[in-house]
Order: structure tokens, then sequence, then C-alpha cells
């Protein structure tokens, strides 16, 4: 599968992770929000940044769903839970927030 965006083809893989995480940009990340039915709001933006982060800057590091929901609190400054995490990305954070990151499959189970 791939996405077609600005004239450039951005290549996928069965799952619909991208091939190559250098591939993503914000445009790429709303395409793919869109197709998996999640509108974008600042905490959708927040988080997806977040993951992006831990990946590119933290040696390839997808935080599971306590760490989403530790940091996320953080940023927000209120208490939030694992409901709040899973209302932004009802298919799972870790996994749906990182396939609109563009980063690759986690293959680690989630959760807690």
């Amino acid at each position: 599968m791939s996405y077609e965006i600005d004239g450039k083809t951005v290549e996928t893989d069965k799952n619909g992770y991208l091939v190559n995480v250098e591939d993503w940009s914000e445009a790429v990340a709303e395409l793919i929000a869109l197709e998996e039915g999640v509108e974008l709001s600042q905490e959708h933006w927040d988080l997806v940044n977040f993951l992006r982060d831990e990946f590119v800057n933290n040696a390839g590091s997808q935080p599971n769903t306590r760490n989403i929901v530790k940091a996320m609190s953080a940023k927000w400054g209120r208490k939030i839970g694992q409901k709040d995490i899973y209302e932004l990305f009802p298919k799972d954070p870790s996994k749906q927030g990182g396939r609109i990151a563009g980063l690759p499959e986690s293959r680690r189970k989630g959760g807690y």
C-alpha cells in the first residue's frame, strides 16, 4: 500500500506503517488519520509528537500505554487515565498513534 501526497509516493507495509520513517510529515499524518477515522485535535498532535520524539531521540523507544498516560498527564497538567488515551486512539494508542506518527510497527503487546 502507499499514499500519494504532494506529488510523492509514501510506501507502507501490509499493516499500514510507513516503510521509511523519514517519509513522515504532518500532511502524511493527516492522511493516515483520515483513513483511520481519527480527527486530529491538539491532544492527538501532542501524543503523536511525543511518540515521534521518543522514537527519534531515544534510540527507537516506543512507549507503552502506561508511559504515554504519564507523559500526557504531565504535558496537559492534569491526571488522565488509560481511557482518556484510548478515546483519542481507540485502536490502541501506541499502535494506532504510532502508525499516524509514521513509526514502525511495535512488536510488543502494549497496555500495561
